[in-house]
Formats: structure tokens, C-alpha cells, sequence
């Protein structure tokens, strides 16, 4: 590889990487958020709460891709203009095409990085990360180290912890299990602690009462150590529902007959978004180029290039955004999905092919003409 592309490509590749890494911290950021409550009504831990909130990380990027790689090309391509290096490359006899190279290279590179998300790394995260909200939703331990709160894990049982040290010690614990109405059990011990098991979770108390009304009358016990068994009270973590998110693009495109009609079409076209979206990185680089590399210097300046560039590529990502959408209610839409993504393709090579075509025939008359003189 040349110097001057070895030169253009690093700028390009250090400017998608910054764009995408700003936009995706201020994205996750956002989303992030929604799941705060974990932290203040569910007492996970910040660690917890960072895996969570990371697993999503797969998805913005895909999502992003495309427009960091286009602002890049935007902002790369102005500046070799703006510092007349552009200007200088081109006097010394390279052609469009050439300079359009290294973009193009790293354009192919990013968009073989979205087709990675797209076809395994998004799965694989966004699974993870809906069993392990399920996990915390429901998990025992998400509802019993609540403080100073009244939880009522299952129908029928209450529980109260006072309050809950940094090891993971509860002080002033109440369990009333009211489920079998004939025979109410409260418990109250002064300690206790949760406590993953190989035959399941485990409450342990230490010293403490445990009442139980039988026949009309109250049997009492003290105890200095007692173990509850939680799996009969934690609510189950089993999810019925998959995301179509979660799917690989084989398992989206085959048809299942337990579904319905609807959920089969939703998975069609989310197949058919795993496929177009990563292209459009290479999309709207070519877009990029076509409008940045055509047209004279100007001294004062190229933002109605700039502008002219970001309405086109707004247009095209709006376009395919509201299109995802209607591929799953309109199946007749998918077509359209294509055609929003290889028609500005199209158009870019072609004006990026014939502007290269007429700078060599221009080449070869002034070749001709200095032969003649």
C-alpha cells in the first residue's frame, strides 16, 4: 500500500472508531438508564449492573456503523480538501479512483465488522442479556435484599429485610408464609444470609423464632440456625418468548409451523435486516465519496457539499429505519428495503466510475495535445 493511502486510510479508520465510540457511549448512556432501577429498588450491584447494560453494546454498534463511517468520509475528505492535499495528490497525477481507494478499503473493512455483529455477536449478546434481565427480575435475591421493604416474592409469602450489610448479611428478617391458610408460618431471626446451593437457593437464619398456628394452636420453636428452602418460593426464570434479536439469521429465515403467521413474517424480516443493514456502510461510503471527491477547490469552503452529502444520507438511513419497521407488518415492503440500499449504491459508483472515466480521457488528450506540440 502507498504512503498517501496508508495515510488517508488511518485517518479514516481513527475517525470512525472516535465517531462510533462517542456515539455509542451516549447511546448506551440512555439506555442505560432505563435499567437504573435494578440499582435503586432491586440492590444489584454496580458490577451486575454494568453486564447487563454492556451486553447491549453489540447492538448500538451495529447500529451505528453506518452513519460513523459516513461522517467520517465527510470529515476526512474535507479536510484533505481544505488543506490542499487533495489538491497536491491529484497534481501529481492520481486519479480519482486512487484516492478513493483507501475508503473504500475501509468501508469493505467496516462493513465485514457490522456483518460479524449482525450475523453472530448481536445474538449471542442480546440472549444473554434478556435471560440475564429475566434473572434479575425474578430472581429471589433481586426481591429479598429490597430494604426496609415489605416484598411478597409469590402469592401468600411476605417478606422483610431491616436492613443488609456490604457482605451480603441481612439483619431483621420476617418471612410470613401465609399460602397454606390452615397452617401460617412466620419466621423472624436476627441474621441471615442467601446462599446458591447445588440442590438450589438457600436462606440460612440465625437466631430466631419460627410460629406456626396447628389445630388452633400456636407451635413455637427457637432456633439458633435454621435453613429455608427458596426454590419453592423464587419465582421461575424460564422465558417462553424469544426475541427475534436473539435468533441466528438460519434459525430467522427457516420457517417454523408452531408459530403464528405474523411471527413467521417478523422473523423474515429481520432476517432480511441482519442482511441489508451492515451493507449500508459500504453504501454510504460510496455516497460519500461521490459527493466530496467531485467538484472544483474552493478556498471558502464545501459545506453545500457537506450539507448536500448529510440531507442524502439522512434521507437513505431515515428510509431504511421506517422501512424495518413495515417489513414485518408488509412483507411487499422487503423488495423496497433493497432497493433503498442498491439504488444510492448504484448511483454512487456510477458517478464515482464515469467522473474517473472522464478524467482519463482527459488525461489521454492532454497526453496527445503534448505529443503534438
Amino acid at each position: 500500500m502507498y504512503r498517501y493511502s496508508k495515510y488517508i486510510a488511518k485517518h479514516l479508520v481513527h475517525s470512525t472508531l472516535l465517531i462510533t465510540f462517542s456515539l455509542t457511549s451516549i447511546v448506551w448512556l440512555t439506555q442505560a438508564l432505563r435499567f437504573i432501577d435494578f440499582i435503586v429498588n432491586q440492590g444489584i450491584s454496580i458490577i451486575v449492573f454494568l453486564k447487563l447494560t454492556l451486553l447491549l453494546v453489540p447492538s448500538l454498534l451495529l447500529m451505528i456503523l453506518p452513519a460513523a463511517m459516513f461522517c467520517s468520509i465527510l470529515f476526512v475528505y474535507n479536510k484533505l480538501k481544505s488543506d490542499s492535499e487533495l489538491v497536491v495528490l491529484q497534481a501529481a497525477g492520481l486519479s480519482y479512483w486512487r484516492l478513493s481507494l483507501p475508503a473504500i478499503q475501509v468501508g469493505m473493512g467496516m462493513m465485514a465488522l457490522a456483518y460479524l455483529i449482525s450475523m453472530y455477536l448481536q445474538p449471542v449478546s442480546y440472549n444473554r442479556f434478556k435471560e440475564m434481565q429475566a434473572f434479575l427480575r425474578n430472581n429471589y435475591a433481586s426481591i429479598l435484599l429490597q430494604e426496609g421493604v415489605f416484598s411478597s416474592p409469590v402469592q401468600g409469602l411476605t417478606v422483610f429485610i431491616r436492613e443488609r450489610d456490604k457482605d451480603g448479611t441481612l439483619h431483621g428478617i420476617l418471612v410470613h408464609d401465609n399460602r397454606n391458610l390452615l397452617a401460617p408460618v412466620t419466621m423472624m431471626a436476627e441474621q441471615g444470609k442467601l446462599v446458591e446451593t447445588p440442590q438450589g437457593p438457600r436462606f440460612l437464619l440465625y437466631t430466631g423464632n419460627r410460629q406456626e398456628m396447628r389445630n388452633s394452636r400456636m407451635a413455637f420453636l427457637n432456633f439458633e440456625s435454621y435453613t429455608l428452602d427458596l426454590s419453592l418460593y423464587a419465582k421461575s426464570i424460564a422465558r417462553t418468548n424469544i426475541d427475534v434479536q436473539e435468533l441466528y439469521l438460519g434459525e430467522l429465515l427457516a420457517h417454523n409451523e408452531s408459530l403464528s403467521k405474523e411471527e413467521n413474517q417478523k422473523r423474515f424480516a429481520e432476517a432480511n435486516q441482519r442482511i441489508i443493514w451492515p451493507a449500508y456502510v459500504f453504501c454510504l461510503t460510496l455516497v460519500g465519496l461521490a459527493v466530496m471527491l467531485l467538484g472544483e477547490f474552493n478556498r471558502r469552503g464545501h459545506w453545500k457539499r457537506i450539507l448536500l452529502a448529510a440531507v442524502i444520507g439522512a434521507v437513505i438511513l431515515f428510509s431504511a429505519v421506517g422501512l424495518r419497521g413495515m417489513m414485518a407488518i408488509h412483507p411487499m415492503t422487503i423488495p423496497l428495503a433493497y432497493l433503498n440500499l442498491l439504488v444510492p449504491m448504484a448511483a454512487a459508483a456510477w458517478v464515482l466510475s464515469d467522473h474517473i472515466r472522464r478524467q482519463r480521457e482527459m488525461h489521454k488528450t492532454e497526453a496527445l495535445e503534448g505529443q503534438a506540440i
